[in-house]
């Protein structure tokens, strides 16, 4: 079989020549035998060497103590070799790298010199591996017992020396320069040979600097690498000049990544796996680190751009990039933040212009009639305000979803900056509850549970972020009085989930107020059952007038906000004080020793009345129903405005109200008023309007700026505040006492920071505020300074 080099052959056994093995020869001789039989190999015609014969020579030769002058005379005759074969095979096809040559010019230069180095390398170890074969008891026995390297290792480095390091013409450089150039065509776009190529970087990998073959030492990484490496940093520095120069931020990024995916398949393909983690830190340190917050800054296609315009792939990418140079993304994330509260900032500005244009407005018109529109439009505005804050945080939940991977830094800089601007608006805790309440009362009609629950969430998302949550508490519990005083929740489920979810996130304390509400509602609700049952046995016939309490839990229930602090008096007409009466003995007899307190401000009617034209059924409040009363009687023909305040004793500013609603409302102009006006005056005259016609048969008389729940005025809020300032002394106060009872002495700056951790969840304390209730404190004698440390408080038992 043929033993030429390159094909896949091995040396043909003969028996030995008679004499050799029995009658050993001198040394000269037996190495002419052994240097003709390599130099055949060398020259590919092994088909007539005899292997055994050739082992045994060299076995002898061993024996003899000739290992040193054997193994000296096989690396002279493999460097010669290989001089011979560097100056006739490998210098005719060296390269030429002329300036003016055509880039097809130099990659089939190129092409041609890589193919001889390759078949040189070939044909070199496949001989090398003969000659091993054939030395084999040379470098078990002499190599070893000598401490000297085996003659595959000693072949390796004689290849590097005399091949690639070659004095004369130095093949190794020529190498470095084709290969980086050949890597260079493939990155403007030229196809290379990429199997010729990964030859050569085999062999490059496959020889050592030293002759113990430490991994570190290979030429690849000592002589090839450095350069491969710096002639990249060059080209992606430049690359980045330019991108940055003509790209878009999309452009950019792509290339970016084509760029990443390129080196990380090069390093598979074509040069070593070695360099992977290298050439990838330099093209993330040029393309990314160095320009990805510029790139980022385009005004026109940059992370702006892309958020605006829900660039999902584009931002995905952007991130990915990132991420590989910090995993934490910070420059996403202080950009996105911005970009949120911009926007929040901008929905906020809405609010504020709205309400500036409303108050011109309102000193130029009419001043209730334009009012009651400012105020209307005002809460439309907040309802607005809240569902554009809501589409907002929709839009970014759905890029941090597909684009940036779930990240939970990220999510928690989304939190931060939605919470920054919401706060801002500083109605933001009123607008949130009125969002509820709208959605509550009518908004969740015809909704599955799913999409009920969704609403629920986006509201506790928002709450999430309030930070004054006890503000929000307020609002809150006065929406949800009206609900449930009024009938106007869809249902009970939703409103006692909603409940538990805010349960769930500031706890029992939060919600046990509420929660004592629907208590009452329930129980209000037998009490009802249970007293039509008592009139139903004291009286055979149905009562003319169809009662339905509600008896409401004094500290439950918010008073102040719902209009029950200010005194609210009413002489009632002969047919509800009967029924008013007998109710409250029915109560109190059950309930010995409580009070009842009768507000009729906060109650509703629905009355039948006869016109000429039809009867009605309508609904009133019951200020309302006591006026109409006074002209049930036929001699009543009309009343003077003191005659009906005489007769009803109904506060002045609601008699006015119930009035309007009445006389002045074009649509429910029940009774006639004279002179005809909007503003009441002692002296005007009401009439029962006996032509009244309406096209509904059942319909509702409103009061007049009473709308159901609104935004409150600047003087509403005003007094909000100062009702909030104050239950916030309290709780202040409340905390800094329990934490001094628990640690008897504290430094005023521990007090601070534990009376606000304590605090924070419900609302911010102020430090100003903190400061002057421990001033109130002291004063009273709960706490005192320390004679030694005024910065020390004491606490007093």
């Amino acid at each position: 079989m043929s033993s030429k080099p390159g094909g896949a052959g091995r040396i043909k056994i003969r028996p030995p020549r008679r004499g050799l093995a029995n009658d050993f020869m001198k040394f000269d001789e037996a190495w002419g035998l052994l240097s003709e039989a390599l130099q055949q190999i060398y020259e590919r015609d092994a088909s007539n060497l005899s292997f055994e014969e050739l082992y045994r020579t060299a076995y002898k030769m061993v024996l003899k103590k000739h290992g040193d002058a054997l193994y000296n005379s096989v690396n002279d005759l493999v460097k010669e070799r290989l001089r011979r074969v560097t100056a006739t095979q490998l210098k005719p096809t060296r390269p030429t790298f002329a300036a003016g040559s055509s880039a097809i010019e130099r990659r089939e230069s190129g092409n041609r010199f890589l193919a001889s180095v390759k078949q040189a390398w070939e044909d070199h170890q496949l001989c090398l591996g003969m000659i091993t074969d054939i030395l084999m008891y040379l470098d078990r026995v002499y190599c070893n017992d000598n401490k000297k390297p085996s003659i595959q290792a000693v072949g390796m480095s004689l290849f590097r020396d005399n091949v690639l390091r070659n004095v004369d013409y130095d093949i190794g450089a020529d190498l470095n320069r084709v290969l980086l150039e050949q890597m260079q065509m493939e990155r403007d776009g030229d196809v290379i040979d990429r199997a010729r190529i990964r030859s050569c970087v085999y062999m490059l990998e496959g020889l050592y600097e030293t002759l113990d073959e430490r991994e570190d030492q290979k030429v690849y990484l000592t002589k090839f690498e450095g350069a491969f490496l710096d002639a990249s940093d060059k080209f992606y520095t430049e690359e980045a000049r330019k991108l940055i120069e003509v790209c878009d931020a999309a452009t950019y990024i792509e290339r970016t990544n084509d760029r990443l995916n390129e080196e990380w398949e090069r390093t598979q393909s074509t040069i070593s796996t070695l360099t992977e983690p290298k050439i990838r830190a330099i093209v993330e340190q040029r393309l990314i680190t160095e320009n990805i917050r510029e790139v980022m800054q385009l005004e026109a296609s940059g992370l702006n751009f892309m958020l605006d315009n829900d660039r999902f792939e584009q931002l995905k990418l952007l991130y990915e990039l990132v991420r590989r140079v910090d995993t934490h993304v910070n420059e996403i994330r202080r950009m996105l933040k911005d970009r949120i509260v911009h926007l929040g900032k901008e929905i906020n500005k809405g609010v504020y212009s709205f309400r500036k244009a409303a108050v011109s407005a309102d000193a130029s018109g009419e001043p209730s009639t334009v009012e009651d529109k400012t105020v209307h439009a005002e809460t439309l505005m907040a309802l607005r305000w809240v569902e554009d804050v809501l589409a907002l945080k929709d839009k970014i939940d759905k890029i941090w979803l597909c684009s940036f991977e779930s990240d939970q830094g990220v999510q928690q800089t989304i939190s931060k900056a939605f919470a920054e601007f919401i706060n801002d608006n500083r109605r933001s805790p009123e607008y949130i509850s009125l969002f509820v309440d709208e959605n509550i009362k009518k908004g969740l009609k015809g909704k599955t549970e799913a999409e009920v629950d969704s609403v629920l969430d986006k509201a506790i998302v928002l709450f999430r972020y309030i930070q004054d949550k006890d503000i929000f508490e307020r609002y809150y519990k006065k929406h949800l009085s009206k609900r449930l005083i009024l009938g106007r929740s869809v249902s009970n489920d939703v409103e006692r989930a909603m409940i538990s979810k805010f349960k769930v996130e500031v706890g029992y304390s939060f919600t046990s107020k509420m929660e004592g509400m629907f208590k009452d509602m329930n129980v209000s609700q037998d009490l009802t059952t249970e007293y039509k049952k008592h009139l139903a046995n004291l009286h055979s016939e149905d009562p003319t007038i169809d009662l339905d309490i509600k008896v409401l839990t004094s500290t439950f229930w918010p008073w102040s906000s719902m209009g029950g602090e200010a005194t609210h008096t009413c002489t009632y007409p002969t047919e509800l004080e009967k029924i008013r009466a007998s109710f409250q003995q029915f109560y109190l007899r059950r309930h010995n020793g409580r009070q009842l307190t009768w507000q009729p401000q906060m109650g509703t009617a629905d009355v039948r009345a006869t016109f000429k034209a039809r009867k009605y059924e309508i609904n009133v409040a019951t200020y309302a129903l006591v006026i109409l009363l006074q002209f049930n009687d036929p001699d009543s023909e009309s009343l003077t405005y003191n005659e009906i305040k005489t007769l009803t004793s109904i506060p002045e500013s609601e008699l006015i109200r119930h009035l309007q609603s009445l006389a002045v409302a074009p649509r429910t102009r029940v009774l006639i008023k004279q002179p005809m006006s909007r503003d009441v005056k002692p002296t005007d005259k009401f009439s029962f309007n006996a032509n009244f016609t309406s096209k509904q048969l059942k319909f509702k008389i409103g009061t007049v700026k009473s709308m159901g729940n609104k935004v409150e005025t600047d003087k509403e809020r005003k007094e909000t505040e100062d009702k909030v300032d104050e239950s916030r002394a309290h709780l202040i106060e409340a905390a800094i006492v329990r934490t001094m009872k628990a640690r008897k002495t504290l430094k005023h700056s521990d007090l601070m920071l534990q009376i606000t951790e304590q605090l924070s969840k419900r609302f911010m304390p102020d430090p100003g505020m903190i400061k002057k209730r421990v001033e109130s404190l002291i004063e009273r004698e709960y706490l005192e300074r320390d004679t030694k440390d005024p910065n020390t408080y004491i606490y007093l038992a």
